[in-house]
């Protein structure tokens, strides 16, 4: 096992990485805060871990909720099966909540922490790839709504993040390639090196070679630990991890919630940024491609749906997150492992951008 920290003063906290850490009480006896526990899963990962993950608290009062599976879900209305269980079972304030599951049950989890009773404790289980390099770290919690992903949220940071890799077994190739996309995105936005060691190595990430699923998952968790710890409410440093986000929140937004997996949207996101950053005189042609082949190595598409024309797509980032007095901000590229944040470039070349990265209407996307 190794352990990591992010460091953020009296709410630091560590992120365990390794095997068969499912059920160690050691893990869990300095996170959680009173003697009531409320484990929130899905019904696709309780059946798998749920049972071991109760063994870490045989120590406490703990209840579980179980929710249904998919982004589709990641809503107010199932936000409000945490709290009736939570309710229902009078938890009090000094409980604390386990999120056991991928992305969408970790932020509706530490959402749910943050709003209850005005803020509770919680800890991190995560059990896809994406959660375990990136949703897991960093205290970014929310659900979505109709007209756009993450839009209601909190900052509210665990008490721990716990990364058994012995999960990723279970894990569906698609959600792993999904995952895969965020582990580029570090090196893409600060480590080129990390980005030669992903190209050298991909075909054993795939392959779930534990001591390179290991290395990525690290390399991953230090990197955003360090732009947490430097920029905890995304005011500068910290909005780099958006690289690809405003073109991919677009396409899970416009093709409705769970048909395209976050990482998809967002691996095309970063193609796209890279295509922009090339036409804005940023990056080369050779460069774009490298990105491009890197992609497609982990079965990630490289271009958006066909029904994501330009009109819907400035309608749909128009409301992103990202906007600023009515400008729609960019992560995008000085060089490959050095990228910036703005809202200045060629409304032209971002029509382009579009329209040379969308799927033709014949085409199958």
């Amino acid at each position: 096992m190794k352990t990591l920290h992010v460091e953020l003063g009296a709410r630091s906290y560590p992120i365990h990485i390794g095997r068969e850490l499912l059920g160690k009480t050691e893990l869990i006896a300095d996170a959680v805060s009173g003697t009531q526990v409320m484990i929130v899963s899905n019904e696709t990962v309780a059946p798998l871990y749920l049972e071991k993950t109760l063994a870490a608290f045989n120590d406490y009062e703990c209840q579980s909720v179980i929710l249904p599976d998919g982004e589709q879900y990641k809503n107010l209305p199932t936000l409000d099966r945490i709290f009736e269980g939570l309710l229902s079972h009078h938890f009090d304030r000094h409980c604390t909540l386990v999120a056991l599951g991928g992305g969408v049950v970790g932020d509706m989890t530490g959402f749910a922490a943050a709003c209850y009773q005005r803020g509770v404790a919680f800890i991190q289980i995560p059990t896809t790839l994406l959660s375990q390099v990136d949703s897991s770290v960093g205290g970014k919690t929310g659900v979505n709504h109709a007209l756009g992903k993450n839009m209601i949220g909190a900052f509210h940071q665990p008490q721990a993040v716990i990364i058994d890799t012995d999960t990723l077994d279970t894990l569906d190739d698609r959600q792993l390639s999904a995952g895969l996309a965020e582990v580029i995105k570090y090196g893409l936005i600060q480590k080129d090196e990390f980005t030669c060691w992903l190209e050298q190595h991909m075909d054993k990430l795939l392959a779930r070679d534990p001591e390179y699923i290991a290395s990525a998952i690290e390399t991953s968790c230090q990197c955003k630990a360090d732009i947490v710890a430097a920029d905890e409410k995304e005011s500068g440093i910290r909005a780099l991890l958006n690289l690809g986000h405003t073109f991919g929140h677009a396409i899970e937004t416009g093709m409705g919630y769970g048909n395209w997996l976050h990482g998809e949207a967002v691996a095309v996101g970063m193609l796209m940024a890279a295509d922009l950053s090339m036409r804005e005189g940023r990056l080369s042609e050779a460069d774009v491609k490298r990105v491009e082949d890197l992609i497609d190595r982990a079965n990630l598409p490289t271009r958006a749906p066909a029904a994501m024309h330009y009109d819907r797509f400035m309608e749909l980032m128009s409301v992103d997150k990202k906007v600023r007095a009515g400008k729609i901000n960019f992560v995008l590229y000085r060089a490959l492992g050095d990228a910036l944040v703005t809202n200045e470039f060629d409304p032209a070349n971002l029509e382009q951008t579009i329209e040379a990265h969308r799927a033709n209407d014949s085409e199958q996307a």
